[in-house]
């Protein structure tokens, strides 16, 4: 379906078809075969070879740190001083070199991860042998899967720069700040480790999709109003912004530097509260004002239970690796069960928006446009004042409204 013209296709899996990544498991396991095998052969070393550098300057420290055991006593203030500094120095060398070889020829390292038709290759290994892993791959799909590798997408990278794998940045840190082991004694904290972090580019996208971010002049970011989401009721609009903030915070929560989508949240909660002021036709300050609840923002609602307040998340965005099965697909998923959710609510309440009665069977009453609604009769001015475009009733009221006998 291309600009909704539908063409007859002979290959491929559908774009977003929920088969599609089935599919390619199933075709793409030639593939994992292959890469497994190919790594075997590849790989090669038990480990790196010591850096000489390292171990020689490590092994003077080593020496003077004894010798100073040994003097300490016999020495005065000052030249305790400059053995002390010395020391020191010899640390600070000690923190600029690599205690391994990191182009040890003997030892080499290829790994491999796929999700549906995307994969990512981390290599240990010289610039000409990743080109020819990569030509490698490119004529093993060709010749027995029949598959053409994305020159656009099929990317070689080096580690000191991101690759982006599934919407994260993949990148080798080099941190050279040390942390005190157990022992006393002091490691580089996550020199060489890969990690995962959020790309800058992804939330202020997703802002810009939801059409809650406007970027002014000097890229100045500017939460907006959505003017989509204003006749909706304010419960609905509420757990709309929850699901998409939630719901982006969850996908990247993985990611080392997740922190940084608290200014998506930020950005999203003022956008939440000049769609409120332009529902309301009121100002920031008094939106806020009016649904402060417990020094909260919130919305408050009625259920068959009783009252309930639901506010605002404030979801903490930190790292977490921890799996939760029982709190997937537990919140609404935002615009596609937008206006569904509450009018379900209203439904299973069993009573009467009109005359009020209780546990009885509903029915739904719905206008096209709020606009279309005059106002002369009193299920109208109901509604306008709502700012609801739909009206539960019990059958005897519903059929009073179309019978015009309503009011």
């Amino acid at each position: 379906m291309e600009k909704w013209e539908f063409h007859k296709t002979y290959s491929g899996t559908p774009q977003g078809g929920i088969i599609s990544p089935i599919l390619s498991n199933i075709y793409l396991n030639e593939l994992d075969r292959y890469i497994e095998k190919y790594s075997l052969q590849y790989n090669k070393g038990k480990k790196r070879t010591h850096n000489l550098e390292y171990h020689n300057l490590a092994s003077k420290i080593g020496y003077r740190k004894r010798k100073n055991k040994s003097e300490w006593e016999e020495l005065n203030d000052e030249e305790k001083a400059i053995r002390l500094n010395e020391i020191k120095s010899l640390y600070e060398q000690l923190q600029t070199l690599d205690s391994k070889n990191l182009f040890d020829p003997e030892y080499r390292r290829m790994k491999y991860v796929r999700y549906a038709d995307d994969f990512l290759i981390g290599v240990i290994g010289s610039k000409e042998e990743t080109e020819q892993i990569k030509q490698d791959l490119t004529t093993f799909l060709a010749s027995e899967l029949k598959l053409e590798l994305s020159a656009e997408k099929t990317l070689i990278t080096h580690s000191e720069k991101s690759a982006q794998f599934l919407g994260y940045d993949i990148r080798v840190v080099r941190d050279w700040h040390r942390m005190k082991m157990p022992n006393g004694t002091k490691k580089r904290k996550f020199n060489f480790q890969a990690k995962l972090f959020v790309p800058h580019e992804k939330y202020l996208k997703k802002l810009i999709e939801l059409k809650a971010l406007k970027i002014g002049n000097n890229n100045g970011w500017k939460p907006v109003h959505r003017p989509y989401l204003i006749h909706n009721d304010d419960l609905e609009i509420l757990r709309t912004y929850n699901a998409e903030i939630e719901g982006l915070y969850n996908y990247y929560r993985l990611a080392s530097n997740v922190h940084v989508l608290q200014s998506f949240r930020q950005t999203m909660k003022y956008s939440m509260i000049k769609t409120y002021a332009n529902k309301y036709k009121s100002t920031v300050s008094k939106i806020i004002n009016k649904f402060s609840i417990n020094k909260n923002f919130g919305v408050r609602y009625e259920t068959r239970e009783g009252s309930r307040i639901a506010y605002f998340t404030e979801q903490r965005m930190e790292k977490n690796t921890e799996i939760k099965s029982n709190t997937v697909d537990i919140i609404g998923q935002t615009l596609v069960y937008s206006g569904r959710t509450s009018l379900i609510d209203r439904l299973l309440a069993e009573k009467c928006e009109w005359c009020g009665k209780k546990n009885v069977p509903l029915e739904m009453h719905h206008v096209h446009k709020l606009k279309d609604l005059k106002g002369k009769k009193q299920w109208e001015q109901k509604m306008i004042a709502r700012r609801r475009k739909t009206i539960a009733m019990c059958v005897k009221c519903h059929l009073d409204l179309h019978n015009g006998k309503l009011d």
